[in-house]
């Protein structure tokens, strides 16, 4: 199968833009891609890089994160936001520790079996860390083939088999440069083909872009989710964890009292946590990590 034109401009765009990020680099392991992939869902590069760092530095193995409790991986996570990702992580490293020997697994079904793994992470990882042939779908690969080759603005809210089989389509035949190819295309995404202000002007592929060619039609779908914080449940859950993740131990609830006004929202919140996991009470009625 011949490789497209598309796969090919991006291909050598990638070759000259990617950024220099730890979990790429030649060197990267497996469980240095993995923690990445955890860390990245939904959150900034520039806010993952130091505590990618950071986390690689005290747990370098999956072994290492297992033998811990899941409350120091909860703190470790510190404001990367959603982090119930920190107790799936944990969770993953132990099955790793106890089913695969503390190695990675290569193949996609152990990596779709493992805790908090679902179809894009496990083949992300397999592409990624092993190199292997695989249809990455995040957001950002989504968007840039909705864009280039269906000429819609915005993919579909949740994956569909059209983007799967289209996905496939256009994967290159040699497996390692499959795998550069969903990178490449995940980058251009990131960098260059963004949601809101997509720099059309500065793109290698616009000759191609099927959106483009169609005028650039405005997204006629439904209404897109838009990401609010301040005053949500999940911004008083931030601040609720920031107490317990900074305190060398248990606290009084007194404590928790002070960091949030609203008497009933914080309760709501504090017993979210707590049925999460993300939080415990002891039996004197003071809260800990888990």
């Amino acid at each position: 199968m011949t490789t497209s034109p598309l796969v090919e401009t991006v291909l050598h765009w990638y070759d000259e833009n990617a950024r220099d990020l730890p979990w790429r680099r030649p060197e990267a392991t497996p469980w240095s891609v993995l923690v990445s992939e955890f860390m990245l869902q939904q959150t900034p590069v520039v806010r993952v890089l130091p505590v990618h760092e950071a986390w690689l530095a005290r747990w370098p193995t999956p072994a290492a994160l297992a033998a811990e409790s899941s409350g120091e991986a909860v703190r470790a996570w510190g404001r990367l936001g959603y982090p119930r990702r920190a107790l799936r992580l944990h969770a993953a490293a132990v099955a790793i520790t106890e089913q695969h020997g503390g190695e990675v697994p290569a193949s996609y079904d152990d990596l779709l079996a493992l805790p908090g793994i679902g179809d894009y992470t496990a083949a992300a990882v397999a592409a990624f860390a092993y190199g292997q042939r695989q249809v990455v779908l995040d957001t950002n690969v989504r968007r840039v083939l909705a864009r280039t080759v269906s000429g819609t603005e915005f993919p579909p809210r949740s994956v569909t088999r059209a983007e799967r089989d289209l996905g496939a389509s256009l994967l290159p035949e040699d497996a390692p440069t499959a795998a550069t190819w969903s990178v490449a295309v995940m980058e251009l995404g990131a960098l260059v083909c963004t949601a809101d202000r997509p720099r059309c002007d500065g793109c290698p592929v616009t000759e191609l872009c099927a959106w483009q060619l169609a005028g650039a039609p405005a997204y006629d779908g439904p209404p897109r989710k838009v990401q609010t914080y301040a005053g949500t449940d999940r911004q008083c859950r931030g601040r609720l964890l920031a107490v317990l993740r900074d305190a060398p131990g248990a606290v009084p609830k007194a404590r928790l009292d002070l960091a949030w006004e609203s008497t009933d929202q914080r309760e709501r919140a504090l017993a979210s946590l707590v049925a999460d996991g993300l939080a415990a009470v002891d039996a004197d009625g003071r809260y800990r990590l888990p």
